[in-house]
């Protein structure tokens, strides 16, 4: 055990941060490939219409939970101790994975201990997430701190699709173990933690603003469990945007999400310290991350239903086998992703974060152009190519970026700098969802109905009865693949199969008619996702050349003295640099 001025300690905290952020955010997609095996052991069928919301609860509620706590939670660090919010949120993720193992119920009731104790466990996620960056920060000089943030973020970034090939591995075992394996890591972890680190940051005591955590926690939550209502369907409609939840979620979320802001500017403690955005670093920095976020966590639920619910059973993969291979088939993106983030964060204190930052994304910019100019059965090498190259761009941006962003803010500041900056990156996964399903749905709902009831009427399915099935909301279709589910014997159902000829019926049943009648109508709104995901990481490119303005030179008042005038010397006033200068070169070079 080091004490915090030992020459080692910096590496003790990066290691136990990176532990930390790791198993927060493998928690979060693990559960994401293992989906079809754990609504199978809780005996829940998902093509049900009502069971809808426990998908997306499933998927969404950890990662609102912890958007919405970061900021309070890296606040606190700040007020009380990062380290000891830290320790303690370690601790807190490893009680909950033993309670979510230990699921006593089926059906909803076993849908709802998980969703529910995933949201507790999001806590624990969130204090881990708010603070590591923070402590990392304290540790480390500025001359080492883009490398030391570049590990963990991209230990973070890349947690995510670690999570894929872990939860596909293990849930092809049992499905309780997408939880256990979370445990001994977290014991390690947590003990760990306790006995080695040390606050060695500014500690800054001030009051709790309650009215400003309870405003942002009441809109924010409002606004994005609101894009989960949107995205399902609602009185006839392929989608819910028409939903008064979904509408006064909106609606109601923005207008306290405006109280909230004037509540911050008023305060004399705000929890959302909004001086920090007069730092063109900051901001700037912070809508890259967002806009990052969104087009990542679009092209990763993409991803996952292109090869679960089309080309993996196109090529004789089995439904119950796709999770697993879906995981091992994004390999190449997480292999990207560990070579490009340690090296740019290397490189960016050597050179500045700036260039890397916006190159990064770039290259992000360039994978999505490609894989939108691939056909729905793709060759796997031009495919595995473009998710590397995506995966590059990523490491390449997160590392600077996190950079930039921490280092653009006072000493006293970082734990609440940290909290937003992951509020962003959480939000962005969030509304990712909601953006790339609500596109995706849109398009199928243009096409699948027509091709759907065709494809079945060839096979000798009844008109009246390939009608019915066609018109059914294309967002159940769109969770069948997610889920590599093929619903068509449960749509069509016994009776309906058992009249038609054994050729039409065993075609209908197998792996490859599903895959072939989405595969066209998917592709179309694919198309769509993939252009905005540009977009997004070429506007995000741009913002991350942002720099804060220099100072504004004025000449000091000339002096007369016995031998005439002359000047008395030159002041520098710095006009709008707003709150937390860089603290070094990775905070505003390049």
């Amino acid at each position: 055990m080091y004490s915090a001025d030992h020459p080692h300690y910096k590496w003790v905290a990066l290691s136990n941060t990176t532990l930390g952020t790791l198993l927060a955010t493998i928690n979060a997609s693990i559960v994401l490939i293992s989906l079809p095996a754990i609504f199978k052991g809780v005996a829940l069928d998902p093509l049900q219409p009502g069971n809808v919301s426990y998908l997306l609860w499933m998927l969404m509620g950890y990662m609102l939970a912890t958007a919405v706590l970061v900021v309070t939670l890296g606040r606190l660090g700040d007020m009380y101790g990062r380290v000891k919010i830290y320790n303690a949120g370690f601790a807190l993720f490893t009680v909950t994975s033993i309670v979510l193992a230990l699921d006593p119920f089926t059906g909803g009731y076993g849908a709802l201990w998980l969703i529910g104790w995933r949201v507790v466990q999001a806590v624990g996620g969130a204090m881990l997430m708010a603070n590591s960056a923070a402590i990392i920060t304290d540790a480390f000089d500025v001359r080492q701190r883009g490398m030391a943030l570049g590990v963990n973020i991209v230990s973070a970034l890349a947690g995510s699709f670690i999570g894929l090939v872990a939860g596909g591995v293990l849930a092809e075992w049992d499905w309780r173990s997408v939880f256990w394996v979370n445990i001994p890591l977290g014991v390690l972890g947590t003990v760990w933690a306790y006995r080695s680190l040390h606050d060695t940051g500014e500690r800054r005591h001030a009051r709790i603003d309650w009215w400003g955590n309870a405003t942002f926690a009441v809109g924010l939550t409002a606004v994005l469990a609101a894009i989960t209502y949107g995205i399902q369907p609602y009185g006839g409609h392929t989608m819910g945007w028409s939903n008064p939840w979904a509408v006064a979620g909106l609606a109601g979320g923005t207008v306290v999400l405006a109280a909230f802001v004037v509540i911050e500017k008023r305060v004399a403690e705000p929890m959302f310290p909004l001086a920090l955005f007069r730092n063109a670093a900051f901001t700037s920095g912070n809508a890259a991350s967002l806009l990052a976020a969104v087009a990542r966590g679009g092209l990763q639920f993409m991803l996952i239903i292109w090869l679960q619910g089309i080309w993996l059973p196109l090529h004789g993969y089995s439904y119950e086998s796709t999770p697993l291979w879906a995981g091992i088939y994004l390999l190449p993106m997480t292999i990207g992703f560990l070579l490009a983030g340690p090296l740019s964060g290397y490189l960016s204190d050597r050179f500045g974060a700036r260039p890397f930052a916006a190159g990064g994304l770039l290259v992000m910019a360039a994978s999505f152009l490609g894989l939108l100019l691939l056909p729905g059965d793709f060759s796997y090498p031009v495919f595995a190519t473009l998710i590397f190259v995506n995966g590059l761009g990523g490491g390449l941006f997160s590392a600077p970026n996190t950079a930039l962003v921490m280092s653009s803010v006072p000493a006293a500041m970082r734990g609440a700098a940290s909290g937003m900056r992951a509020t962003f990156m959480n939000a962005g996964q969030v509304l990712s969802i909601g953006v790339f399903f609500s596109l995706m749905v849109a398009g199928l709902a243009d096409s699948l109905p027509g091709t759907l009831a065709s494809g079945l009427s060839a096979q000798g399915v009844p008109a009246a009865t390939a009608a019915q099935v066609a018109q059914l909301p294309p967002v159940g279709t769109l969770f069948a693949a997610f889920l590599g589910y093929n619903p068509i014997a449960e749509l069509l159902g016994p009776q309906v199969l058992g009249a038609l000829p054994p050729a039409n019926a065993a075609a209908l049943t197998g792996l490859a008619f599903f895959p072939r009648l989405i595969a066209t109508p998917f592709h179309h709104g694919l198309v769509i996702v993939f252009w905005l995901a540009a977009a997004m990481a070429v506007i995000g490119a741009l913002a991350s050349l942002a720099r804060n303005r220099p100072p504004v030179r004025t000449p000091a008042p000339r002096m007369a003295g016995p031998g005439g005038s002359h000047d008395a010397g030159t002041g520098d006033a710095t006009a709008g640099a707003g709150v937390g200068a860089p603290a070094g070169r990775t905070g505003d070079s390049g």
